[in-house]
């Protein structure tokens, strides 16, 4: 390209960026006109400037026609000059910077990332201008600020008379004696459970374990498992049907397979047994196929006062069966069913169970969960109200007596 044609290009490029500035300029200027409620506009009197001359020079100038005249490398020049500010544009098309090189080939992130790690590792240190030397401060050293005169007033230490004897007692007391203080006045986050229990106990404090001894975790007590149920199940079935006076507690606990026909065979010896007090089968394995043969046990038995049937595989509609069935003698004291198969009985059958429950008198205690705030304030209401009966019929039987 000649000399001419060079300064063509530049005054061309100085032209097209002037031009641009103005259209900025203009553009701005429009914004800045204001329209009031009574349509009056006011405009910017103060002319615009740029490059020490007004932009109503540049009104004529066709920026379409000089665009058209430039080359394609010009017009790389020129957008590389020139910024278009525009944020929808993408950050590739408004930096300076192009890059021509073809790629290599496709991103390999973990090798880049390998690549920039030895980069960091390879490249050294910048040195420093002051060598650091332990114990020396470089620089000015930062001094904390005072802190205000409220919190100074705040932190200031409350001064309590405690009266000569308390301040003597203790100011002369040991540190196992103020631990036992600490206790006794319920401060549990000053000590540890040794401690604590210790000062209940009054088994004096443990050594090592004060204030500023090392507090360590309790030694967790191993207790023995609980024996397996030993109960012979076809000998008690036989003492139910024969209606042994001696044997008032049926215990099979914890007893698996046991089949529905010794299930069976129980329930009806149970109906005609009159000295049966305690009938406990938890996580035995009832089902719903029982419920019914236990259901009518309990309508026909007038001397059964506990009914223990929990962790079983029983379905609500089959606890609801059993609580019915408690209205017919009304003997039962103490019915518990938790942890069936269904967690949730739902709000039906807690309503259902609730009412079954305030028609029964003789009921004293319950264990079913109840999700229901107005179903556990309902039953429990009712067995309170049965509670302070039978304590009423019991006082007055002593006192007839």
């Amino acid at each position: 390209m000649s000399e001419n044609g060079e300064e063509s290009l530049v005054e061309t490029v100085e032209e097209t960026y002037e031009t641009e500035v103005r259209r900025k300029v203009i553009k701005t200027k429009m914004k800045i006109q204001e329209t009031s409620s009574t349509t009056t506009t006011t405009t910017m009197t103060t002319p615009a400037k740029l490059y020490g001359k007004d932009l109503s020079v540049y009104d004529d100038v066709d920026v379409d026609t000089l665009l058209d005249k430039l080359t394609p490398e010009e017009i790389n020049i020129l957008a590389k000059e020139v910024d278009p500010d525009d944020s929808f544009l993408p950050p590739s098309q408004r930096t300076s910077y192009d890059c021509d090189k073809e790629p290599t080939g496709p991103l390999n992130r973990k090798q880049l990332i390998e690549h920039i790690n030895k980069e960091a590792i390879e490249t050294p240190d910048i040195p420093e201008i002051q060598p650091y030397v332990a114990g020396v401060v470089r620089g000015k050293k930062w001094t904390p600020p005072p802190p205000p005169q409220k919190d100074i007033d705040a932190q200031e230490k409350i001064q309590i008379d405690l009266g000569d004897e308390y301040e003597h007692a203790l100011t002369n007391a040991s540190q196992e004696e103020i631990i036992d203080l600490a206790a006794i006045l319920g401060f549990h986050s000053m000590m540890n459970q040794d401690q604590y229990h210790a000062s209940l106990l009054n088994k004096g404090q443990p050594v090592g374990l004060g204030w500023d001894g090392i507090t360590k975790a309790a030694k967790q007590k191993i207790f023995p498992m609980d024996p397996p149920n030993s109960t012979d199940v076809e000998d008690s079935i036989r003492r139910v049907q024969n209606d042994d006076p001696k044997y008032i507690d049926l215990n099979w606990n914890n007893i698996k397979n046991i089949s529905d026909e010794k299930f069976n065979s129980l329930f009806d010896g149970l109906e005609q047994n009159t000295h049966l007090e305690t009938l406990s089968l938890s996580n035995t394995g009832l089902t719903d196929r029982g419920v019914d043969k236990l259901a009518q046990a309990l309508e026909n038995n007038s001397h059964v006062r506990v009914v223990n049937v929990e962790s079983n595989n029983l379905t609500p509609l089959g606890v609801v069966r059993l609580i019915k069935s408690l209205l017919k003698q009304t003997s039962v004291e103490e019915f518990r069913a938790t942890n069936q198969r269904t967690q949730i009985l739902g709000n039906k059958i807690e309503m259902e169970i609730t009412q079954l429950i305030e028609k029964n008198p003789t009921i004293l205690r319950l264990g079913l969960h109840l999700e229901y705030n107005d179903a556990r304030h309902r039953i429990a209401t009712h067995l309170q109200r049965n509670i302070d009966t039978k304590r009423r019929l019991s006082r007055l039987g002593s006192t007839s007596q």
